[in-house]
């Protein structure tokens, strides 16, 4: 006679493997957001998450937080502070022109990985 193992008991618990993105935008490249609530403004980023493919945007996509003093010096209070934004809701500003476009990836003689503007076809440096 067989013993009765529920479904749940079977699976195989752990972390699971995460699938890192290819983002084309660096921190501290300009963007234009081109969908949700703040679209068509324009923004630095301040952080890239390659793990969940997004990016923090300086000044957009504000949330408001309840923090608790940790020091006595420290106030509690509500402070507002960037949510991340998914990196297909946003494009990189050309150099150039100052439009938003699509990004091409070019590399040299020496190994280095360039980022080409596609509109303009002007490298675009990184800004780290």
């Amino acid at each position: 006679m067989r013993i009765l193992v529920h479904r749940k008991a079977r699976r195989k618990l752990g972390p699971k493997t995460v699938e890192r993105v290819k983002i084309p935008i660096t921190k501290g490249d300009t963007v234009q957001v081109i969908s949700g609530a703040s679209k068509g403004k324009r923004a630095r980023v301040l952080r890239v998450f390659p793990k969940t493919g997004r990016v923090t945007l300086e000044g957009l996509n504000l949330v408001k937080r309840h923090l608790r003093a940790t020091n006595q010096n420290q106030q509690s209070g509500i402070v507002e502070r960037p949510a991340p934004v998914h990196h297909s809701n946003v494009m990189l500003i050309d150099p150039k022109t100052g439009e938003p476009t699509r990004i091409r990836r070019k590399r040299d003689q020496d190994g280095t990985v360039e980022r080409i503007a596609v509109k303009s076809g002007q490298s675009i440096a990184r800004n780290r």
